[in-house]
């Protein structure tokens, strides 16, 4: 049953692919039911994959396979707060290596446009800093980079 607020995700016939993927790189992320069209539509035919529920970190989602129309952007991204250099970099290069694409400070797409921030939280302590010329070290370091890197963050924010 779809949650009371669900984020629905727009593909190519890849719902279920990316679903598979999100769930098997992500903690507390699942597959769940898998819906066939009853009938013909736009971008297929009756008995196709029309959609599929699955959460993401704990957010419910649905999957639909509308067809070619409509591309992911940057406008809407998960952000993933890591919690140190080794988690941050397993989902990067499971989101990167996968097909995905490098972008600029932790920001990165997967194969299928989705766009991902994937982000330590030593960098959002970092330019939280109460000190703001700390906070702007880092900020100035993180823009510097695509993968975050938490040693250089620190090492900036301590100047």
């Amino acid at each position: 049953m779809v949650s009371k607020n669900t984020i629905c995700l727009w593909f190519n016939g890849t719902a279920v692919e990316a679903a598979q993927f999100y769930a098997k790189t992500f903690p507390n992320s699942a597959v769940g039911t898998i819906y066939h069209a009853p009938g013909d539509y736009p971008a297929g035919k009756q008995g196709d994959v029309l959609t599929v529920e699955f959460t993401v970190m704990g957010i419910p989602c649905l999957g639909l396979n509308g067809g070619p129309v409509f591309k992911h952007n940057e406008a809407f991204s998960f952000q993933v707060a890591t919690e140190d250099q080794a988690e941050t970099d397993r989902l990067w290069h499971a989101i990167v290596k996968n097909g995905g694409q490098e972008s600029e400070c932790g920001w990165c797409k997967d194969k299928w446009g989705v766009s991902w921030q994937i982000t330590p939280r030593a960098l959002t302590a970092a330019i939280a800093d109460p000190d703001h010329a700390a906070a702007k070290r880092a900020f100035e370091a993180m823009m510097q980079m695509r993968k975050i890197d938490i040693a250089t963050i620190e090492s900036a924010r301590r100047g």
